[in-house]
């Protein structure tokens, strides 16, 4: 099981493979792939600021369709007391998104360095 970041998603949408190293595609040929609702929201939110052109929703169901992606379904209350001990950073989407792939002990796929170097299970 892999989780991607809101980076990933947003590559991995355009078609953009050769962005990922060769571990990380390997993953994302072979895992299941999963995304935090807070993936969800924040492509939202650069939809609305115009710095993504697509809407959250068409992401999840392209790669739904194309990749077999899923929206994450833990329990919100989980993953904020997951989240809670994650001080390392204030950005909140990176605290969720790291919550819950660790809520499963399951890698995430991020090229953000601040996270593979406080996530174990982080990978590029």
């Amino acid at each position: 099981m892999t989780y991607l970041d809101t980076h990933t998603a947003m590559w991995l949408f355009g078609g953009e493979r050769h962005r990922f190293s060769a571990v990380g595609n390997e993953r994302i040929r072979h895992d299941e792939l999963l995304v935090s609702p807070a993936v969800v929201l924040e492509l939202q939110l650069l939809h609305e600021i115009k710095r993504f052109k697509s809407t959250a929703l068409r992401v999840v169901e392209v790669l739904s369709k194309d990749l077999g992606l899923r929206v994450c379904k833990l329990p919100f209350a989980s993953i904020m007391e997951s989240a809670l001990d994650l001080v390392w950073t204030r950005d909140p989407f990176d605290r969720l998104i790291v919550a819950h792939a660790r809520a499963n002990d399951a890698t995430l796929l991020t090229k953000d360095e601040h996270i593979r170097k406080h996530y174990r299970r982080a990978i590029w």
